[in-house]
């Protein structure tokens, strides 16, 4: 990692940082090649002049280069806190992202009040939607569906180790499925358009996962045309999308017959997801 290897963490976390390492990826890969848990950052300030045994300084080099090269800190560790939960994350799903928690947020809003209701989280990948749903309404019947094999495999893994009783399909959105009607379809879906440039930075997350047509817009289309045959009277529809594709995901709401359709921002002050309430019969 550098002409001198360091010394004490300290050091490292010095070195790390002089070659472009944000300080909270360092701390982290530093305290995963120490054999601690990620979040444990009070044990680095009260342990900085330690010394770094020679495995760990090998293991905490290897980690940085990879991160240099742009590998999502999730991967290197194999874990992601999202909504105050510990999810075990590798490349065959899509590294969770803190602005995804803007629609847990919206979800459990809506959910307000009603007792027992079924939802499904769509493209679930590690599962972290439908698991922080579950996790905060334990009343809840919760499904998650996904398209990918390895994806299910993870969002299963993390459903046992957690002890949370989500019920994972496979399937291609909501072709086939007979599991509603749903008071709430949620959705991070693939909406990044194929000849994106920031797809370069993405290099290492499943691309199915990532690209949805020439616009971006193609896999939230289709949710969009399936969900009113999946949803009960008054059920909403919540999804996910780039921070420019607000007012094409509302107008795609409002063409299909949602009520109430409207945006929430995410942590930047991007309108981040947009959802629709399907009409109760008149």
């Amino acid at each position: 990692m550098a002409n001198h290897p360091p010394t004490t963490l300290a050091q490292a976390l010095q070195q790390a940082q002089q070659q472009g390492l944000a300080r909270i990826d360092a701390q982290m890969l530093l305290l995963h090649a120490c054999g601690r848990a990620t979040g444990d950052r009070a044990w680095l300030l009260a342990h900085d002049t330690d010394p770094l045994p020679p495995e760990a300084a090998a293991r905490w080099a290897t980690l940085c280069a990879r991160r240099q090269a742009g590998e999502p800190v999730a991967y290197l560790t194999g874990r992601k806190a999202f909504y105050g939960l510990d999810l075990a994350v590798d490349a065959r799903v899509l590294d969770p992202r803190p602005d995804t928690e803007t629609l847990v947020d919206w979800a459990l809003e809506v959910l307000q009040g009603q007792a027992q209701p079924r939802l499904i989280d769509l493209g679930t990948g590690s599962g972290a939607i439908a698991l922080a749903l579950q996790h905060a309404r334990p009343d809840a019947q919760v499904w998650a569906l996904d398209a990918s094999a390895d994806a299910l495999a993870v969002a299963k893994a993390n459903a046992a180790r957690l002890g949370l009783p989500v019920r994972c399909l496979q399937g291609q959105w909501l072709a086939g499925c007979t599991a509603g009607p749903f008071a709430l379809i949620v959705s991070n879906p693939p909406y990044i358009a194929a000849h994106d440039p920031h797809l370069a930075a993405l290099q290492h997350e499943p691309l199915s996962a990532l690209v949805a047509g020439a616009d971006g817009l193609d896999d939230l289309r289709t949710i969009v045309a399936q969900a009113p045959a999946h949803l009960q009277p008054g059920g909403w529809l919540l999804l996910e999308h780039g921070w420019d594709q607000a007012n094409a995901v509302a107008a795609l709401l409002r063409t299909a017959g949602f009520a109430a359709v409207h945006s929430r921002n995410d942590l930047g002050g991007n309108a981040r997801c947009t959802g629709g309430q399907w009409p109760t019969v008149k």
